[in-house]
């Protein structure tokens, strides 16, 4: 429970990062679709959400689980049910959230509180299939400890249909300066909530500290920091040779989180000078991707879309490499290729890869474009330049720098009046 508290706490990390990615005009808009996340996804997760991906009744098969629609328990039951759809629900969320980045500054609120309500569908029956104790990836051996599959190339790939479906930002690719972000600060600042919640994402998904949990709790925080620094050492020196000595904020930002998610997979599992390596390579493909990415003309806003789906994808294949059994828990009994395995691992690692971006690719392209036929995802081309804080919530910004200037102006006159 105190690691969920933990992981709630990411809403607000991915919020703060994704508010100071986008423009100004944008931010207050891309904070309220985190809100929406919780509200609308945590809504649709206890109706049927935690059915689909943990329902335990004798329907329940490999592809989903039955049962426990509008989550509830009786009092003997109460602790292990509540306690574990809380849980599950901080990683539903989650998967949900990344998607928002990927629709920033052009989305209509109405339309993204649907998508959040129904996104649910993406992500449940995956996990299902990896974490569930009859879900057929998990019956063959499947490995992924804290989602880097489930919930981040998942919510990355969805992210990506998203933002093909919607096309890009205008002016995006066919102006002669890139957009800029609007608060370098509030990204770092969300970046660190982030860090917490990691924390407590990869350290919870040992599901406790009794008996000999706590070793591998233990281990999963050492790790998780670990791939951080290789990730973020690679984004640093990458982005200080690449701009002659500077450092942009944002490829440390994409850099660390590549990090982050690439050894959420196998977190309790490999070694530490294992995890700085599998850092390293998620923060190099992260950095690598968002260049393909822009490249290939595709818009995403926050720039995190690369570090959610090549970092997962390495997140996951790395499982088939760098892990050894687990004689304490038993989260794994076969060894990686480099720890004397015979590959079994490594192409289930593999297949897993192809099924859940299959998958999400395909329920999120038709649930999208559903939408945009029905309601329309994009806001017009005269919103979109005003800005959806200004169309969605009614925040003028202008009046606000009005504001500052016709202070700043008294506040001078008031000083030269004292000096005559």
């Amino acid at each position: 429970m105190s690691s969920a508290f933990i992981i709630f706490t990411m809403q607000s990390g991915f919020g703060l990062l994704e508010s100071g990615m986008v423009s100004r005009k944008n931010e207050v808009n891309i904070m309220v679709k985190n809100v929406v996340d919780v509200i609308f996804g945590g809504l649709s997760f206890w109706a049927f959400g935690y059915a689909f991906a943990f329902g335990d009744s004798p329907s329940s098969n490999a592809f989903c689980g039955i049962g426990r629609f509008f989550t509830d328990a009786t009092q003997p039951e109460m602790g292990t049910i509540f306690s574990k759809f809380f849980f599950q629900l901080s990683f539903a969320t989650t998967a949900v959230t990344i998607v928002s980045g990927a629709m920033a500054e052009r989305t209509k609120l109405e339309s993204y509180c649907l998508f959040s309500s129904l996104g649910i569908l993406v992500y449940c029956f995956p996990a299902h299939w990896v974490w569930a104790e009859n879900g057929w990836l998990a019956t063959l051996g499947a490995v992924d400890i804290a989602g880097c599959g489930v919930v981040h190339v998942v919510g990355g790939v969805t992210g990506l249909v998203a933002t093909i479906i919607l096309k890009p930002r205008i002016g995006r690719f066919n102006c002669s300066k890139p957009l800029s972000m609007g608060s370098p600060v509030t990204a770092i600042l969300g970046l660190f909530v982030l860090w917490w919640g990691w924390l407590g994402f990869n350290c919870g998904s040992t599901f406790g500290i009794t008996g000999e949990k706590w070793q591998l709790a233990a281990r999963a925080a050492v790790n998780t920091l670990s791939a951080s620094i290789g990730g973020g050492i690679f984004a640093f020196s990458y982005s200080y040779a690449r701009y002659n000595r500077k450092v942009d904020v944002s490829y440390v930002v994409v850099g660390i989180l590549g990090g982050l998610v690439s050894v959420t997979g196998i977190c309790p599992l490999a070694r530490p000078w294992e995890s700085i390596l599998i850092g390293t390579i998620g923060g190099v493909l992260s950095c690598f991707g968002r260049n393909l990415i822009q490249k290939l003309k595709i818009d995403d806003p926050t720039g995190c879309l690369a570090a959610h789906i090549l970092s997962g994808i390495w997140g996951l294949v790395s499982v088939g490499f760098f892990t050894e059994v687990d004689n304490l828990e038993h989260f794994s009994t076969i060894n990686g290729v480099l720890k004397g395995g015979n590959g079994w691992l490594l192409g289930i690692q593999l297949l897993t890869v192809v099924a859940l971006i299959a998958w999400s690719a395909a329920v999120s392209f038709i649930l999208l474009m559903i939408l945009n036929k029905l309601v329309g995802l994009r806001v017009t081309e005269e919103e979109e330049n005003l800005g959806c804080d200004a169309v969605e919530h009614e925040m003028d910004y202008r009046k606000t720098e009005n504001t500052k200037q016709m202070k700043a102006i008294i506040g001078l006159n008031m000083f030269l009046n004292s000096k005559i």
